[in-house]
């Protein structure tokens, strides 16, 4: 009896082996159909499929950097853009789980520099973007549009108004200086509006209340206890980066150039990390190991902030929860200067989709939604 358990359970093994590689067999096809679109001599994406905690696919279509003809390979370092909201979202209910905040306590409490708005804003508004606050049209126009009519006098050193993106500069500092006086764009919990600004204030709450910058304290509280090795919040324009994916765009005469920010806040984005890292993030949803009761700081992680809907999505730190049929998914996607992001994980398959790309041309939207389809067909 003992002999016949063994070799059953040694059947169950193999059989558990087979399943990455069967799902593999499956999915790689098909994603590099999606992506076969990506000539080798253009920027293009580095992609990566998991199930179960192992990657089922993971590799690069195009290249890092045009100029030195580097191909990605699914190892590059990219700028995650807005996906890096859900770091600074777990930043700050890190340092509630610490009890040094109070989610439901108003952010001037912590930051009294900020305006008096009249209302409360709570933290968790924030967190939740319904806390009234505005976007990056209340400083200067930004891909929301030209600059908003109550936006502050901001102006470009060179005359003129203040150019957003890879022109002109501020550093952390000063756009607080900025943005700390400007008013709500409407009243706190009235609805669901994205706000930037929200979340780089969330990232100075982090600075002020554990008086280390969001990427010193996300280093010592996220990254290092994940093993997160190749992960940072860059704060600084003029950093070497080993191994980044350098961003491009197209200019209206088809020819490529190079697309790379000089605005280095953080907490509404600045999240740097490659294919590897992001993959040991995805694991800690099934094996928390962060905070001090793990369990229910995951939890309350992915606890929708508020009810209020946007397309059919309920909005969770940093993470959009949407169903499609039988799947939940949470998602969250991001784009800025030479960067185009997508991450999504099915907690209830433990499937998941990492999608980083430096061609800001291409249809990333797209393309994330066809290799969604065909991972939820995966077996």
């Amino acid at each position: 009896m003992l002999n016949d358990s063994r070799s059953g359970l040694k059947a169950c093994f193999f059989v558990l082996s087979l399943l990455p590689a069967f799902a593999q067999a499956q999915i790689s096809p098909t994603i590099d159909a999606i992506f076969s679109g990506i000539s080798d001599d253009s920027p293009g994406c580095s992609v990566g499929a998991a199930k179960d905690g192992a990657w089922i696919h993971k590799t690069g279509y195009g290249l890092a950097n045009m100029e030195l003809n580097v191909p990605l390979d699914g190892s590059q370092v990219h700028r995650m853009a807005s996906v890096s909201k859900q770091f600074t979202a777990m930043a700050v209910l890190l340092l509630a789980d610490e009890g040094k905040i109070d989610l439901n306590a108003d952010i001037r409490e912590y930051l009294p520099e900020l305006r008096s708005y009249g209302a409360t804003v709570t933290i968790n508004a924030m967190l939740g973007h319904v806390s009234g606050m505005g976007d990056y049209d209340l400083i200067a126009g930004s891909y929301e549009g030209p600059k908003a009519t109550n936006a502050g006098n901001l102006m470009s050193a060179a005359g003129g108004e203040f150019r957003l993106g890879n022109k002109d500069y501020l550093t952390i500092d000063e756009f607080y200086e900025v943005v700390a006086p400007l008013p709500l764009a409407q009243s706190p919990n009235e609805s669901f509006r994205y706000s930037n600004l929200a979340y780089f204030l969330l990232s100075i709450l982090v600075e002020e209340v554990s008086g280390e910058s969001l990427r010193e304290y996300a280093e010592r509280r996220i990254f290092h206890p994940l093993g997160m090795d190749s992960s940072f919040f860059s704060d600084d324009p003029v950093e070497i980066v080993h191994n980044r994916a350098d961003g491009y765009a197209k200019t209206k005469d088809g020819e490529y150039i190079t697309d790379m920010t000089n605005l280095f806040w953080v907490g509404d984005g600045g999240l740097h990390t490659n294919l590897d890292d992001m993959l040991l993030w995805d694991a800690h949803f099934y094996a928390p190991k962060l905070g001090r009761k793990p369990a229910q700081l995951l939890a309350l992680m992915n606890t929708p902030n508020s009810n209020h809907l946007t397309d059919g999505r309920v909005y969770a730190n940093g993470q959009n929860i949407r169903r499609s049929g039988d799947d939940v998914i949470f998602e969250h996607s991001g784009g800025w200067l030479g960067t185009s992001t997508y991450y999504a994980r099915v907690p209830d398959r433990h499937l998941s989709l990492i999608m980083m790309c430096n061609d800001v041309s291409l249809d990333t939207d797209d393309l994330a939604e066809q290799a969604m389809k065909q991972l939820l067909n995966t077996k």
